[in-house]
């Protein structure tokens, strides 16, 4: 007897590229086709070109693999996801057709008008149902009371129940040494040869912004998980110290790159965190580095997904009442004298990536002070990350990066002048502005525009503790009024393109 054709279709979105998640996870060979659906409209929203090519290269060896392992799959490119979808269902006519909870609202909302049913997610290590039920009996949702939870839950660098190994939560003060002498103790990720697969799709992307990849991003799950092996075995011992350092000597540093990977599926955050706890079991990293690793990803990663859905309305945030546009000077129109935004803005563009901390302090913190539009600066970085994603992006700039939302998840803005900067990179020693100064020629354009943005919202800040006594040297200024003037002229310089 002939083999007899699946009958049921499992649809696999381009960030689900992994056989353990979901509708896929119980699906056997044979028993299910496999549809993946390559989407122009996605691909031609502005993103960045590596970040297209990451997205479809690892959707095509992902279907490449489920086909070594006896799967029939059907990945095809279409107009839309929907239109993907409408023509395998008329070419194939399934009895049915079944999804792993999509990571984004719209996609859901697709799924439901379409009819297709819906697997729970195990893609990420507390579903937003549990967050939610976790957040039902918080009177504030902190994030290191969140992480503290999971923690206790998931057991990672736990000694038993609500005893954290080495007595401590959390070794945050331990992590915040800027960049050392010599930055040659920290190697970059490994590069992948770019095969006739990658020439292929960079044939089929439209064209955006961004200089074409060379190998930095993984594309198979094989290669990143050679990636993860790298940090691990690398660069975790020297992650927890430098973590909130930044250099224009080492696009890396001691950071482990995953992100892209961990959101695609391509690696899942508890095979992540394994390896990290085992090092620090086996004595081959210290405390300070596997904690602070461990909380980006069950901490910090996962609370941000479960407030992604716990506030549908977040993405609407705009407490400040900032209007402007995104400079010229993110979007390539111009160059910056700012050492620090032109090295950071050089490193998007060659490689759709920096860390945290160039992404908050530097990027998100201009923004802010010169008062960027939120949904601005929300759908350019969209554009700009190789791990961008909605659910990362609407918390993390709304709440984190902007105070959008007026505190609903950060206490305080997360703004500083050029001092913070100075402190943790080696930027201000080649930089035409000096980070010392608020007035002047050569006032650093962040120190000005911080004391400048504490004026303009003093009123609306005058009520949080915390930002006591920033106001207070506010009023201790006797330049204040020079300062105002040199915060107009610094903006018009950003928005003309001149700084």
């Amino acid at each position: 007897m002939g083999q007899t054709a699946p009958v049921r279709t499992v649809l696999v979105f381009g960030d689900q590229l992994n056989r353990r998640i979901g509708a896929l996870a119980a699906a056997d060979p044979g028993s299910v086709r496999v549809l993946l659906v390559e989407s122009e409209q996605l691909l031609g929203l502005g993103r960045h070109v590596q970040r297209n090519h990451l997205v479809i290269a690892a959707m095509r060896r992902f279907a490449t693999e489920l086909e070594g392992a006896g799967y029939e799959v059907d990945l095809r490119r279409a107009a839309t996801l929907r239109d993907g979808i409408r023509s395998h269902i008329d070419d194939h006519h399934p009895d049915a057709v079944t999804a792993t909870e999509p990571n984004s609202r719209r996609a859901r909302d697709l799924c439901d008008d379409m009819g297709i049913q819906q697997v729970r997610s195990n893609q990420f290590l507390c579903h937003h149902a549990e967050f939610e039920n976790w957040a039902e009996g918080q009177k504030s949702l902190r994030m290191e009371t969140f992480y503290r939870w999971t923690r206790n839950r998931l057991g990672y660098l736990m000694e038993g129940e609500g005893a954290p190994v080495e007595g401590r939560w959390n070794f945050d003060e331990d992590n915040r040494e800027p960049p050392p002498d010599d930055v040659s103790i920290f190697s970059h990720p490994p590069l992948s040869r770019l095969d006739d697969l990658d020439a292929e799709v960079l044939s089929s992307l439209p064209q955006t912004h961004g200089d074409e990849p060379i190998g930095i991003w993984a594309t198979s799950r094989r290669a990143a998980l050679a990636r993860l092996d790298h940090f691990v075995d690398n660069e975790l011992a020297r992650f927890g110290p430098f973590e909130d350092a930044m250099t224009s000597q080492s696009w890396s540093l001691a950071h482990s790159v995953l992100s892209p990977y961990l959101n695609l599926g391509l690696l899942m955050p508890d095979e992540v965190c394994d390896r990290v706890e085992a090092a620090y079991r086996n004595g081959d990293v210290p405390i300070s580095s596997a904690e602070g690793f461990i909380r980006q990803v069950i901490g910090w990663r996962e609370y941000v997904w479960g407030l992604y859905w716990l506030w549908p309305d977040h993405i609407e945030s705009n407490v400040l009442d900032h209007r402007r546009h995104i400079p010229p000077a993110f979007t390539g129109d111009a160059r910056t004298d700012m050492a620090c935004l032109a090295d950071t803005l050089d490193g998007l563009r060659a490689r759709a990536w920096v860390h945290h901390i160039p992404r908050l302090m530097i990027l998100s913190n201009l923004a802010n002070l010169y008062g960027v539009e939120p949904r601005r600066l929300m759908d350019w970085m969209l554009g700009q990350y190789i791990d961008g994603a909605e659910w990362v992006m609407v918390p993390n700039v709304m709440g984190m990066g902007l105070w959008a939302d007026g505190g609903r998840m950060a206490t305080k803005p997360y703004i500083s002048g050029g001092a913070y900067i100075n402190r943790m990179s080696d930027y201000c020693s080649t930089c035409a502005f000096n980070p010392r100064n608020r007035v002047g020629e050569d006032a650093c354009p962040f120190t000005t525009l911080y004391w400048d943005f504490l004026d303009r919202h003093r009123e609306r800040l005058g009520s949080n503790h915390r930002m006591a006594r920033p106001l207070a040297n506010l009023d201790r200024l006797s330049d204040l009024e020079e300062v105002r003037d040199r915060a107009a002229f610094v903006k018009r310089g950003l928005s003309d393109g001149r700084i």
